[in-house]
């Protein structure tokens, strides 16, 4: 019902304006067909009305104030330019009203258009706290899932202002409504993450309205805003993380921050483990430390189930994180061919 009361105020409108134009056409213009061309004029200006009402609807506060200001700046450099290039009496003629028309038009369609890109909150001497050399983070919808900035945002290691862009919370909108039950769980898991992050009260968050209509994908946004503003990403996608990196952009990635506060584990320290699994290699066993740290022990296959402590003889960094080569010390390989020896002899 509003939208039809809507559309019949607007055809009233336009049906007024051109009665009125018809009305007035005669005393404006010396023509045999001046009422028709007022009540085209009439048209035309309402319907010019009922655009800009549309417009500064679909307008943000910011795209507003922007078309504004380009509107002013357009008629003063017209101004300008016709006092330097144009006689006086340039002003009398349609030419002038065609020009500061088309010039106007430009002003309000540049204005609005910088207006939305516009953000005061980005600029350092708008921020309530604006340490020097701070830097932008824009967190990625992976690092957002993932659930463990927000442990490290409570530690205080890393500071903000993090940037949460509209298009990821999009996405994770998205992902949080998908049928599929263990995407929907995980979007879920994001947005409550973020409602955690913006809880805490030393942490800055910041929502970017930034947009880049033309580029679909969710990582060229995220590249494209890191280089406006200057920022950082924080992800867990390796492919982003590499796209970003070639770009000449900072990437602050958890899971390599995960693997290097793991402990430091050096050849010849004793550790003490549970061997789970048989390894890869023959008579290799699998375990595994607190922190998700995998242990090849070397002749563990027989141990399997049991705890014992092992000697650590290398360590390797991989991609995929840190593996420690270790093999049983001596006294309890001794006692585990001992028990083993006594159940066969029992059996």
């Amino acid at each position: 019902m509003v939208k039809v009361g809507l559309t019949m105020t607007r055809i009233s409108l336009v049906i007024l304006s051109c009665m009125a134009g018809i009305y007035i056409g005669p005393e404006l213009l010396n023509s045999p067909y001046s009422s028709l061309l007022g009540g085209i004029g009439g048209g035309l200006v309402a319907s010019a009305v009922i655009l800009l009402e549309i417009g500064i609807k679909r307008a943000s506060g910011r795209g507003i104030v922007g078309g504004i200001i380009g509107l002013v700046t357009a008629f003063f450099i017209t101004h300008l330019a016709a006092k330097i290039f144009f006689p006086p009496s340039w002003k009398e003629t349609h030419l002038s009203s065609l020009i500061y028309a088309l010039m106007g038009y430009m002003g309000i369609m540049i204005g609005v258009r910088k207006g939305k890109e516009f953000n005061p909150s980005t600029w350092r001497i708008f921020s309530k706290t604006a340490p020097q050399g701070e830097i932008p983070k824009i967190l990625d919808t992976s690092a957002i899932i993932d659930g463990r900035i927000a442990d490290v945002c409570e530690t205080g290691f890393v500071e903000g202002p993090f940037i949460i862009p509209q298009f990821v919370l999009r996405e994770l909108q998205h992902i949080a409504d998908s049928p599929d039950p263990l995407k929907r769980n995980r979007g879920r898991r994001g947005l409550d993450i973020l409602n955690r992050v913006q809880k805490q009260n030393d942490v800055e968050v910041r929502i970017s309205e930034q947009d880049f209509p033309k580029l679909q994908e969710v990582d060229s946004k995220l590249v494209e805003l890191a280089k406006k503003i200057n920022g950082s990403i924080i992800t867990n996608d390796y492919n982003l993380n590499k796209v970003a990196e070639l770009q000449g952009l900072m990437v602050l990635n958890i899971n390599q921050l995960s693997n290097a506060l793991k402990p430091v584990v050096l050849p010849g320290e004793t550790i003490h483990v549970q061997v789970l699994k048989e390894g890869k290699e023959a008579g290799q066993g699998v375990a595994y430390l607190d922190d998700g740290t995998m242990v090849v022990v070397e002749e563990g296959k027989r141990l399997i189930g049991k705890e014992l402590n092992v000697m650590v003889t290398s360590v390797l960094q991989t991609t995929a994180g840190r593996m420690i080569f270790a093999r049983p010390r001596e006294e309890d390989s001794v006692s585990s061919n001992h028990s083993l020896r006594a159940g066969r002899t029992h059996g």
